[in-house]
């Protein structure tokens, strides 16, 4: 657990293992905990390299304007700081879209690139209006309440009470400015015309229960020349949380066949 001053800011690492870089950039209010399941899987046979992005964790809550292609160029610093070349980037949600700009932005850096539940533009996803009233909301009743919100949509089954008071636990404690300088720069997000050029083996997962189509990730598979899409049956959202052991083994098959 480690920090380095990349980018005008101080950025948090985790590293672990030895082997092949294997680099995991979480979602929006998330941090380097939600793939505590990864690392321990994955980290007896890769190097694994978690990252707190901008706003988030214990990475600083600096600059003013925000942006996914800011968040890529923090990663890529980090990177190349670090001198980690021949990464294979796993993102989700927020880290997918992050995952898109370093595969389109900083190709060098990117072996293989797996995208959990996020699709390749915004605005045809999310309108306006819902940009305002997640806006309003988490303005009026704070971070613990959307986490009180969330979790239930995230883990709804009685099995999940454990992973529910966790992710309230942790929610709570992002900054709100930080948080909504995150979500309100994604507004014009799209790189559906730029995928083709993605060149790297690309792995789309899709939790059957996700809030973006089935379709749009279809669409990402038709535009990357080297990609597959699976869908993990009976999963929401933040599916390597939810199914670790199911998420673990299919990455891992993807991995393994490159």
């Amino acid at each position: 657990m480690s920090t380095v001053e990349v980018n005008g800011i101080t950025m948090y690492y985790d590293i672990r293992g030895e082997g092949k870089n294997l680099v995991f950039i979480h979602g929006l209010g998330s941090s380097t905990l939600d793939w505590e399941d990864q690392v321990s899987y994955f980290s007896t046979k890769f190097k694994t390299i978690c990252i707190d992005l901008r706003g988030h964790g214990s990475t600083d809550k600096t600059g003013e304007k925000y942006s996914p292609e800011l968040f890529a160029e923090d990663v890529a610093h980090l990177l190349n700081k670090l001198q980690l070349t021949d990464n294979h980037i796993v993102g989700l949600s927020l880290g997918g879209i992050v995952g898109f700009q370093l595969a389109l932005d900083y190709p060098e850096l990117v072996s293989s690139l797996t995208v959990i539940n996020m699709v390749a533009s915004i605005p045809d996803n999310m309108s306006k209006l819902e940009f305002i009233k997640r806006n309003v909301l988490i303005t009026l009743v704070g971070m613990k309440k959307m986490g009180e919100v969330l979790a239930p949509k995230l883990f709804p089954k009685e099995e999940h009470e454990d992973k529910r008071n966790l992710l309230i636990e942790r929610w709570q404690k992002n900054d709100k400015k930080a948080y909504l300088k995150t979500m309100n720069s994604l507004k014009k997000w799209n790189v559906k015309d730029r995928l083709g050029n993605i060149s790297c083996n690309t792995l789309i997962v899709h939790a059957e229960n996700d809030y973006y189509p089935l379709t749009e990730k279809q669409y990402i598979q038709d535009q990357i020349p080297n990609s597959k899409l699976i869908v993990i049956e009976d999963a929401q959202h933040a599916v390597n949380v939810e199914k670790p052991d199911h998420f673990n083994q299919i990455l891992d098959n993807f991995l393994n066949s490159l």
